[in-house]
């Protein structure tokens, strides 16, 4: 596995060792070793999720207040998303800042968020599978949500015209979004 630093602190993206013959390929999905050696993280992963998404669909931009913050790591194991992770920890150089970037089947990329980080994702292909691992348990009464087209985060999203919930589509302004302290 390799690990890659982008331009927000602590958020890695990770590129697993395939192994890939005639009969198709193989890869480690996760091993906490090889992630702990990769990333230098000592994280515990206690819940896992999974959701499926129609192109067009958005999901996002969610995250967990402490004491119930949630660091993930996302894959995708069917399709294409445009995945983003905004920096909402106030004390960070790149606060306000997002990175992007596509995640797929394909690729076999992985994207890992600390704890601090708002993200959602943009389903690129006809329907998609995203699958996280998640170092907190869901927790609704610390759950909050920007606003996905926010003029101040100016995401660059691949269709300004998508797919969104109720709740991801009356998400606070990030000038009023409780933030990481």
């Amino acid at each position: 596995m390799k690990a890659t630093s982008t331009n927000i602190p602590g958020v890695l993206t990770l590129s697993p060792d395939i192994f890939e013959d005639k009969r198709g390929f193989f890869f480690e999905s996760f091993n906490q070793r090889v992630f702990q050696e990769a990333t230098g993280l000592d994280v515990n992963f206690v819940q896992d999720n999974h959701s499926l998404s129609n192109k067009g669909v958005l999901r996002g931009l969610h995250y967990q207040l402490p004491p119930k913050s949630q660091g993930k790591l996302v894959r995708v194991i069917s399709g294409t998303i445009f995945d983003v992770a905004v920096d909402i920890r106030r004390f960070s150089p790149t606060f306000g800042k997002w990175f992007g970037i596509e995640l797929s089947a394909d690729n076999k990329l992985q994207l890992w968020l600390p704890p601090g980080l708002a993200h959602g994702f943009y389903a690129l292909s006809e329907s998609v599978e995203v699958v996280y691992k998640a170092t907190n348990y869901y927790s609704p009464e610390y759950e909050r949500s920007i606003k996905w087209d926010d003029s101040m985060l100016a995401i660059k999203w691949p269709n300004r015209a998508p797919i969104v919930s109720t709740k991801d589509a009356t998400g606070d302004d990030f000038s009023h979004a409780e933030m990481f302290d």
